[in-house]
């Protein structure tokens, strides 16, 4: 049975629906919650592969959240170790900092839905061959990764050019969120960090027209989450059979 470390900045970002696809495919999780136990030093050993799941913190912010150094060192140790890592949002950008790249403010915010298009070797890639020319993605971050030397850039948007990208064989950042579902949507746009985040947009973010959008999107979204972190699943070398749902 393949054992899976993973690693929980805010209570709000979880696994969302890759959740249900590493439960059916026989993964133990183990979280290891730095929001609440920012001193935290865990072990890569015993585990096949590692997840940096999202926040709202800054890579560089590590006087007031220690965790971050600990993270970035456990992901070059990851790396060596040749595991399979994904890195969501912030865990992107973790991952991009491990692998000696730079993390900066996004010229823009993107909060919401956003067109994502792969490039031409994204449309190639294991992962995400599955996406269309151009598709609605949902986004929620202020800052961005330069790409790390030697990997290779999947994803972009126009207002953030590196929104994906591989390194080596099985190490992945997404920028955007593949892992939400309409009730995680809903609940980050209650957040009142979150809701502070918007106010203070200048008008560029309506929580109103997200609400509005995700209907329309979230089945879509759903159908590429189930695709790409099904193809990720397939990194682990586990081949239990799967429910795949069909492209558009």
């Amino acid at each position: 049975m393949p054992r899976l470390l993973v690693f929980r900045h805010v209570a709000y970002e979880i696994l969302g629906t890759l959740d249900p696809l590493l439960k059916d495919a026989g993964f133990r999780i183990k979280y290891v919650n730095f929001e609440r136990h920012p001193d935290a030093e865990p072990s890569l050993e015993g585990y096949d592969g590692l997840i940096v799941l999202g926040g709202p913190m800054n890579v560089d912010e590590v006087d007031k959240y220690p965790n971050l150094k600990t993270e970035v060192n456990i992901i070059r140790e990851a790396v060596q170790k040749e595991m399979p890592i994904l890195g969501i949002c912030l865990g992107s950008q973790l991952l991009a900092k491990a692998l000696g790249a730079k993390v900066t403010k996004n010229p823009e915010k993107e909060i919401g839905w956003y067109d994502v298009s792969p490039t031409k070797k994204g449309q190639k890639d294991p992962l995400i061959s599955n996406f269309m020319q151009e598709e609605k993605i949902f986004q929620w971050h202020g800052d961005t990764f330069e790409l790390p030397e030697g990997a290779r850039l999947l994803a972009s948007s126009p207002l953030c050019k590196n929104q994906a990208f591989r390194y080596g064989e099985s190490v992945y950042g997404f920028q955007f969120h593949l892992e939400v579902d309409t009730p995680m949507i809903e609940r980050w746009l209650r957040v009142p960090e979150n809701k502070k985040e918007i106010e203070n947009s200048n008008g560029k973010v309506d929580p109103e027209q997200i609400r509005a959008e995700t209907p329309d999107l979230i089945s879509r979204l759903n159908e590429l989450s189930n695709s790409v972190f099904g193809n990720f699943i397939e990194l682990f070398g586990y081949n239990k059979k799967r429910k795949t749902l069909p492209s558009r």
